[in-house]
């Protein structure tokens, strides 16, 4: 009998305080996930490549991504991911501050699957993080993890 693979996640945010709410959220919620973290949008394209130090780097079933980073923006490695047939099937979400109009606009025209604000209360936080695991990991069929695997 097989066991079922761990789900991971792979965190893009340059706010140390916000990554460490989305992990503790993730373990307050009881829910048992691998999270992989880059602090910029080269770092997570490098890390999505597995480029340099991140050659052995496990492919993520999701992306949780704030659109906020230096050296690529949010938005910047939502286009380089829909350009890249390797790594456009793992699903984004955006998990951002901002609420403008603008920034959900271009996040979805850009990309994402998904875009959610951070709440400010962490029990709503909580809650969100409790709904992100149910709907990408209980109700939507996700493509394996071999299918979203680049040709090496």
């Amino acid at each position: 009998m097989t066991l079922p693979r761990k789900i991971r996640a792979l965190i893009a945010d340059d706010s140390p305080s916000d990554v460490d709410l989305t992990m503790l959220a993730f373990e307050d919620a009881g829910i048992d996930i691998d999270i992989d973290v880059v602090t910029d949008g080269e770092q997570a394209m490098d890390f999505l490549r597995r480029n340099g130090k991140y050659a052995k780097a496990e492919r993520p079933d999701l992306i949780l991504l704030d659109l906020n980073m230096p050296r690529l923006t949010g938005l910047e490695v939502l286009a380089r991911l829909m350009k890249d047939d390797s790594l456009k099937k793992i699903p984004v979400v955006v998990l951002s501050t901002s609420e403008t109009s603008e920034d959900i606009e271009l996040a979805y025209s850009n990309g994402a699957n998904a875009y959610i604000t951070k709440p400010v209360d962490y029990r709503e936080f909580i809650q969100v993080v409790k709904a992100i695991h149910e709907f990408w990991f209980r109700v939507a069929k996700l493509p394996s993890p071999s299918a979203q695997t680049p040709e090496q």
